[in-house]
């Protein structure tokens, strides 16, 4: 078994300044986050956060991917072990839960926060946003193209479509519960996401 390295201060500040700063930026935006909130969520001075960043916007480009790494962990754990397809949909699902009360990131859901505020300010932000979100929608196309394979989803299902549906449904189920700081929001939708998921589900004796 590798033994894991031990990171440098210089590496353990860095990692400090991207953690406090994720939060900050899914909290209150890339406009309206200010140096000043910066230094004071990190307890440093301009200085030691410009010794590791070279502006405004990488460090909030690489606060972006801190967060959005939080939560593909999660998703990895949620998948772990799951083999069938209609499992690990459910499990997409479960992770969307789990973001109301217990989000890998303050403020919500990180992708969904960076689309919304980078649709016409931030082109840069915007294209890191869609980067993710491809990589969501993809991890669905995979899970189905497999389960179609499998004979476990209907042959007639398109991946696309799934994806589409599930994303939108759950990103507008955790927007609303963190509006109205209200979860029946998301349970209604992952109740209706997962009667959904198991109607694509192929019956025993039926193909």
């Amino acid at each position: 078994m590798r033994k894991e390295q031990q990171m440098s201060k210089g590496e353990e500040t860095r990692e400090r300044i991207l953690a406090h700063s994720a939060q900050l930026f899914n909290r209150q935006g890339y406009a309206g986050a200010s140096l000043a909130d910066i230094m004071r969520e990190t307890g440093l001075e301009k200085g030691g956060i410009y010794n590791h960043f070279s502006s405004k916007e990488q460090l909030a480009l690489e606060s972006f991917d801190y967060a959005y790494e939080l939560v593909r962990q999660r998703v990895r754990q949620a998948l772990a072990g799951k083999l069938n397809a209609i499992e690990r949909l459910l499990a997409i699902v479960s992770v969307f839960q789990s973001e109301v009360d217990d989000p890998p990131v303050a403020g919500g859901c990180p992708i969904l926060n960076t689309a919304i505020e980078a649709d016409d300010a931030n082109e840069v932000l915007r294209d890191r946003a869609r980067s993710a979100m491809d990589d969501w929608r993809a991890t669905i196309h995979r899970i189905v193209n497999k389960g179609i394979e499998r004979r476990e989803v209907r042959p007639t299902t398109d991946a696309d479509e799934v994806a589409s549906l599930l994303i939108a449904t759950l990103e507008g189920a955790l927007m609303l519960s963190n509006l109205y700081k209200d979860p029946i929001h998301m349970q209604r939708a992952a109740a209706h996401m997962e009667r959904y998921i198991e109607s694509l589900s192929i019956i025993p004796g039926e193909m």
